[in-house]
């Protein structure tokens, strides 16, 4: 449904729905407003415990251990503000981190008097022990939280999750993941990886609607986490019902239609053989890495392989505007991509989802190569 005319690169940001998934969103939504007693007041469990179980089968979790929110960063505020946190406690972070996560842990930190700790991890990264072990030097006998993203927002680097979380299971810290761009570019299975908290959106590599979302808790966690919203979950008596689930999901009159559509994007997917898409995709992100590193001059910020990124990748830019870039790049030449910077560098990041091919990358270089020159800065 994208705009025509345009090289879109930056599905990353709030993801794109594929017309048959959102007709079916819109259909959602008309059958809601059909009948919305019948619809909330009647249907809704038996609907949301349905989509419940066609996510989880895709996630590799038990129903009753997932709830939907309306983004990543909701789920992950909802346990941010359950963990208990005392004075002197530290969270332990990397400095990749989400700015809205890194926003929210400060901002528990700063009530608690505990410490947000952004650990540093080695860049350009070479090795996943390189990274473990230096996300491992920041813990102290204070951690009591492992914070980390599965898949980074600015520097698009699949971390080692598998390894830091069965060491924080060890020392009794708590492991709390975003995955908010992993579902539907990485294949999950939350059992297997263990970890005690883990949120991630549909709305991205899922081709869901926008404000589909998940949080996903351990069973044996899962009495710790307070729900956002008070409302008529909390306290629920529903026969078989579970209480994380209700009281995440009964919150009163508002349109579950995106969530009712997940379904409906696992099934787009399967029909279009998404491993193979995943893969074509990568190849495709592999190309733009390698001829905008020719562009800019700049090494590459991670190894080649498979392990490190998967449909986005992030690439350092020579010092510039990069506010000027990226306002030229849609200016001029209609490429949505986003451009910022960190740690003191500038750096581009693109991605590559189904629509996109081989002429979108090549606009991009094309576009880099007339500009770049136009907002180096020389110091």
């Amino acid at each position: 449904m994208l705009r025509p005319g345009m090289t879109y690169l930056n599905h990353g940001s709030f993801g794109a729905c594929p017309r048959p998934v959102f007709e079916r969103y819109q259909a959602w939504q008309r059958e809601l407003e059909e009948q919305p007693v019948e619809f909330l007041g009647r249907r809704f469990a038996a609907l949301m415990r349905d989509v419940r179980a066609a996510l989880a089968a895709f996630l590799g979790a038990d129903p009753d251990d997932l709830v939907f929110v309306p983004n990543a960063t909701t789920g992950l505020n909802a346990v941010a503000r359950s963990i208990p946190l005392k004075p002197g406690d530290e969270v332990l972070a990397t400095d990749h981190e989400y700015g809205a996560l890194d926003r929210t842990w400060t901002f528990m930190c700063e009530k608690a008097r505990a410490r947000y700790v952004r650990q540093p991890v080695p860049f350009p990264v070479e090795s996943e022990e390189q990274v473990v072990e230096a996300v491992w030097a920041g813990v102290t006998p204070r951690t009591r939280v492992l914070f980390l993203s599965h898949i980074t927002s600015t520097t698009a680097l699949v971390f080692p999750v598998v390894e830091l979380v069965r060491r924080a299971r060890e020392r009794r810290i708590v492991s709390v993941i975003d995955g908010a761009h992993a579902p539907g570019q990485l294949t999950l299975d939350l059992r297997a990886l263990g970890a005690d908290f883990y949120a991630g959106n549909c709305h991205k590599w899922m081709n869901a609607p926008k404000g589909s979302a998940f949080l996903y808790a351990r069973r044996e966690v899962q009495p710790q986490v307070e729900p956002l919203v008070v409302s008529w979950g909390w306290r629920s008596e529903r026969p078989g019902s579970s209480r994380f689930v209700d009281e995440h999901e009964w919150q009163g009159t508002r349109d579950i239609a995106a969530y009712l559509t997940v379904p409906a994007a696992i099934d787009f997917m399967r029909e279009h053989d998404w491993p193979a898409v995943r893969r074509a995709c990568h190849e495709l992100v592999r190309k733009a890495r390698r001829e905008v590193n020719e562009v800019t001059g700049q090494a590459p910020i991670a190894p080649d392989g498979d392990e490190w990124f998967a449909q986005m990748a992030t690439m350092q830019l020579p010092c510039c505007d990069h506010e000027t870039l990226q306002r030229r790049l849609w200016d001029e030449f209609s490429i949505e991509i986003p451009t910022f910077s960190w740690n003191g560098g500038s750096y581009i990041r693109i991605s590559i989802q189904a629509y996109n091919t081989e002429s979108d990358v090549a606009a991009l270089v094309r576009a880099l190569s007339r500009l770049l020159p136009e907002v180096v800065r020389e110091d």
